[in-house]
């Protein structure tokens, strides 16, 4: 146990000699941090005056409680950071104040701490110290032991020092100490910010769609979402510009006192027009702007009890919002999901909330985590700026072709502010392109001063420097024009951060300008994949008029002309997010893409075009980075944009996340990101792999191993990043042998889809009873799904299902289907008893078809016979080998495989390392179960693995790999009986060193040297 330093031991006695005055009334909050709270946590190693002088953005301690609205605090007293990012709020009360037993200090805390979305904070007045988990939501009244994880009084402070130390020392932040403390104390009811605000402003969304479409029966679907998304911009912009002082505190509040509370909320729109030049509030035309102004929603009839209902939720105490703590990148990733529905109308002109079908076809909306924003921004805009000045980087632009809620903006955005302000205030501000001689206080006078005081000390970029750096630099387009507005209001927030009434009215009145620019060019509303010469050809003609508005083609060079300008003209920096949608579901679209995209391919999906469209928007010497599925390296689709990229770019890097779920929300994909630049290729690439993900909002997470490979590894036919030593191996390994597509003689089968599972599943005893049936004998048959298979064994085979005989199907659209009608009356006639078990679900089968549901499913198959022989399967998914040999006539659902052959040699190769070695280097990385990899073992993979069987030199090792596999199968048949423990340990003693003597014929069958069995046993470990 470690000693508690004599400080702490000093300031509980000074607390107890001085105790009588410390409690008085008059002992205010300011005198107990100076005296006890400041001294406590500088032995905590903590920073706490910034005696290091490091820049605003970097200092570890901020003392937020200098940030004043109306005469009162909105920040927490103290935000410890470490690299500008925030740990956790300390509140400080005075001790007169219970902190045990009042609930308002620890709602105070805790809705700060919730909406910054922290994972625990402290309350303190240092006679009790509170420790709060502030994932739970807050709510007013709740007793202040709720979320309360630690009480401490003060004269604990010794025996629990480890414990305080350990956890909230700035060593145990930087060692990982809080996070672990954070995650193993973590509450049951934890509800993160994002979903609890994203549920309430979709309850703001219906109930004010469903006032105006009841009140303004002309609307259409397009003008009711165009008008309920900005109403709900506006108020969300007021209320947050409230609570970081550039608004009067509540001024929304004051409309729920009377009544035509829209008419008057309106009017603070207009006001805000005039204070901010945003287009946000844009109401009537003005000279250079080419935006048309909004004259649709200020007309607009909406209810009082709508609005009053959602105002007074915005507000203290009934509120848990803390407008103060919600961050651009927190607020977009609840408005991304938002984005994901849209307002419809039903034949009564009553308003109802759809998903969107492209999101619903995409199974849901994946918003970026704030750490891979910030790393794709570092390795390029960060790149772009190395050893630049302002002067230098004056023309740099950057893109996100599908921007969304615009969180890539806001990160790029957040990343220039910080830039140009250590490049202001950094003692080699003189030779930053700047005046010989350019100070911090130089640079804060004159016309266009750059730099200004802020409000907590050291010095701030000022409001016209900030609004320079959006308009200079920021650039979006998105398909969606709600995003794209989205994507302005967050930009617009972010642009607004730290000022208050004060600085933006000393602004005004010093420059006579508005706040906020104008994002109407730099944000833009079109379709980045289909130009404009799109229009006027058959493929446009044939489509309907709404397809047309769907489609919205766009032309960057006419959008973005500086941009475009002279021969080396295009983007800087290109980054994002493209989306996931298979391009099927876009059939007026396809033909576009295979006349406009050398990386057309018929089953790609939409990021693949995006890719190739965002490298082309590329100027000479400009970064592109996205984060993208992993399939883009291997897939037969991606092949022609590999070859593009290879040929016209430089590969320069790859961050390879493997089997990690990076999309909470999607956790079957899985992710890279490359980074690809328009110069000439270099001889070799970075690779980075990543296998550890870090809290959701973190924001940065750890590298594993980094290394370098050379370009050749980057061929058409996949990309492998793997080690260089690895990659040796493997590419010598597949230059032997045959693969095994040629070398089986029957081809891949795929499992039973058996679709309506109820129905065509049965147990044991439904099973034996239609066997008793004639004619239902043939239609009953065992079988096993991936889960069941293991190397060498199943661990269930008393399943049985029905299966559709052939002949029994008929065309639909030009597919095999079942035909209910006749099925029917064949079942009833020739299985009498098959017609017994199906009769409950005819109407739920009669359904589905009707409705077109599951119509792939309800099939029969055309190789029922190759279930019958021998045969070798395996899963579809699995994270080590896992192949049987079967020769029973199981037979298989979807979740398995089968090689319709029974070579025993080829099993015992399956089932070793070596051959997960090379599926490793050939497929896609499907998730990690038990810290490994899963790989998929279907046959566009596992048909390129080579198989060196059959060579007369190796005869007489390729008959002791038979024998050896089937004692392997005879084992396992064994244990699988045996019930004594002392036999089974027994025989899985014998099964482990059977294994080991396959696994060494393995590798003298290809070859291997000791070196190259290390290899691949610390690959496959």
């Amino acid at each position: 146990m470690g000693t508690c330093p004599d400080a702490i031991q000093r300031l509980i006695d000074r607390f107890n000699q001085q105790s009588d005055q410390v409690r008085s009334p008059d002992y205010n909050e300011t005198q107990l941090r100076i005296d006890f709270i400041n001294p406590m946590f500088r032995e905590l190693g903590w920073d706490i005056d910034n005696a290091q002088g490091f820049a605003e953005q970097y200092r570890e301690v901020v003392h937020e409680d200098r940030v004043k609205v109306a005469g009162q605090t909105k920040a927490p007293d103290y935000s410890f950071r470490v690299g500008g990012q925030r740990k956790f709020f300390l509140e400080a009360k005075k001790p007169a104040v219970d902190i045990r037993n009042n609930w308002e200090p620890a709602y105070q805390l805790r809705r700060y701490g919730w909406s910054a979305k922290l994972a625990c904070s402290l309350l303190t007045d240092f006679e009790e110290f509170a420790i709060y988990d502030t994932r739970i939501q807050p709510k007013q009244l709740e007793n202040a032991s709720v979320a309360r994880r630690e009480y401490i009084r003060y004269p604990d402070y010794p025996g629990r020092w480890d414990f305080l130390h350990g956890t909230f020392s700035k060593d145990a932040i930087l060692r990982g100490e809080f996070d672990r403390y954070c995650e193993s104390k973590k509450g049951r009811g934890a509800q993160l910010f994002d979903d609890a605000f994203l549920a309430e402003i979709e309850t703001w969304r219906k109930s004010i769609a469903s006032s105006v479409a009841r009140n303004n029966e002309a609307l259409d679907e397009a003008a009711l979402n165009f008008a309920v998304q900005r109403i709900i911009d506006r108020i969300i912009f007021l209320r947050i510009a409230e609570d970081r002082g550039t608004e009067t505190v509540g001024q929304l509040q004051a409309l729920l006192n009377g009544e035509q509370v829209y008419p008057r909320l309106v009017t603070l729109f207009n006001r805000a027009d005039e204070r901010y030049n945003s287009g946000l509030f844009h109401f009537t035309k003005e000279k250079d702007r080419n935006e048309d102004p909004d004259t649709l929603t200020p007309a607009l009839a909406v209810d009082d009890k709508t609005l009053k209902g959602i105002i007074s939720a915005l507000y203290y105490p009934q509120s848990p919002y803390e407008f103060t703590m919600v961050s651009a990148d927190i607020l977009g990733s609840v408005y991304e999901r938002f984005l994901g529905k849209v307002i419809t109308l039903t034949a009564g002109h009553n308003a109802r909330i759809e998903e969107k079908p492209e999101v619903r076809k995409a199974g849901g909306v994946y918003y970026t985590p704030t750490y891979i924003v910030d790393y794709i921004v570092k390795n390029t805009i960060g790149r772009l700026l190395e050893g630049k000045t302002p002067k230098a980087v004056a023309g740099l632009n950057v893109l996100d072709p599908a921007c969304g809620s615009g969180s890539f903006l806001i990160g790029a955005y957040q990343f220039l502010l910080n830039w140009y302000l250590d490049q202001y205030t950094g003692s080699a501000a003189g030779n930053a392109g700047l005046p010989i001689g350019s100070s911090p206080a130089a640079l804060a006078t004159g016309k266009k001063p750059v730099l200004r005081p802020g409000l907590a000390g050291g010095w701030s970029l000022t409001i016209a420097e900030r609004k320079r750096i959006l308009l200079d630099h920021i650039h979006g387009v998105d398909l969606d024009s709600q995003a794209v507005e989205v994507t302005k209001l967050n930009l617009l927030l972010k642009c607004l951060e730290g000022e208050t009434s004060q600085t933006l009215g000393f602004q005004q009145r010093l420059f006579r300008e508005r706040a906020l620019p104008d994002l109407g060019k730099n944000i833009q509303c079109g379709n980045s994949l289909i130009g404009t010469d799109i229009i006027g050809t058959a493929a446009w003609n044939t489509m309907s008029e709404e397809e047309q508005r769907r489609v919205n083609p766009f032309d960057y060079q006419r959008a973005f002309p500086t941009v475009f300008k002279g021969k080396d003209g295009g983007f800087d920096a290109v980054i994002g997010n493209p989306p996931y949608v298979r391009q099927e579901s876009l059939k007026a679209s396809k033909e576009y893409f295979q006349s406009h995209y050398r990386s057309f391919a018929g089953t790609a999906d939409l990021f693949v075009y995006f890719i190739e469209r965002g490298t082309k928007l590329l100027g000479t010497g400009g970064v592109y980075s996205v984060i993208v599925s992993s399939s883009v390296l291997r897939s037969t689709y991606g092949e022609a944009l590999r070859e593009l990229l290879q040929t016209d770019y430089s590969v320069d890097a790859i961050t390879d996340f493997g089997g990690l779920a990076v999309f909470a929300d999607a956790k079957d994909t899985y992710v890279c990101i490359p980074v690809v630049s328009k110069q000439r290729p270099s001889n070799t690439l970075a690779i980075a792999c990543v296998t550890e993900l870090p809290e959701s909002n973190a924001r940065s997470f750890k590298i594993a191993r980094e290394y370098t490979i050379p370009r050749e590894q980057l061929t058409t036919t996949a990309w492998s990043i793997s080690p260089p030593e690895q990659q040796s191996l493997f590419r010598r390994l597949m230059a032997i042998g045959v693969p095994l597509g040629q070398f089986v003689e029957q081809r891949f089968f795929r499992g039973l889809l058996t679709g309506l599972n109820e129905a065509f599943v049965v147990d044991a005893a439904t099973a034996a009873e239609l066997q008793r049936d004639s004619g239902s004998r043939p239609l009953i048959h065992r079988f096993v799904g991936g889960e069941d298979i293991r190397n060498y064994h199943i661990e269930r085979s008393d399943k049985w299902m029905i299966v559709i005989p052939n002949g029994w199907t008929c065309a639909l659209s030009g597919k095999d289907t079942l035909d209910l009608d006749a099925a029917w009356k064949h079942f009833s006639r020739a299985a009498p008893a098959t017609a017994k078990h199906l009769k409950p679900f005819e109407a739920d089968l009669i359904k589905r078809q009707d409705q077109g549901e599951f119509w792939w499913e309800l099939r029969s198959c055309d190789y029922y016979d190759s279930f019958e022989k021998a045969k070798l399967i395996f899963p579809d998914i699995c994270k080590s080998p896992r192949f049987f040999y079967d020769d029973s006539g199981l037979y298989l659902t979807n979740t398995a495989y089968c090689l319709g052959t029974g070579d025993k040699r080829l099993l015992g190769f399956l089932n070793s390392q070596l051959f997960w070695f090379l599926i490793a280097g050939i497929s896609i990385p499907f998730g990690i179960r038990a810290g490994k990899y899963r790989y998929r073992l279907i046959y566009q993979y596992m048909e390129h693995v080579p198989i060196r069987l059959g060579d007369t030199a190796f005869v007489s090792q390729e008959t002791r790999l038979i024998s050896l596999v089937d004692t392997m199968l005879s084992l396992h048949k064994r244990l699988t009986t045996e019930q004594l423990p002392q036999r089974r340990e027994q025989i899985q003693r014998e099964i482990d060193a059977t294994d080991r003597q396959i696994e060494q014929l393995v590798y003298q069958l290809y070859g291997l040297s000791a070196d190259e069995i290390r290899i691949v046993e610390e690959a496959t470990k």
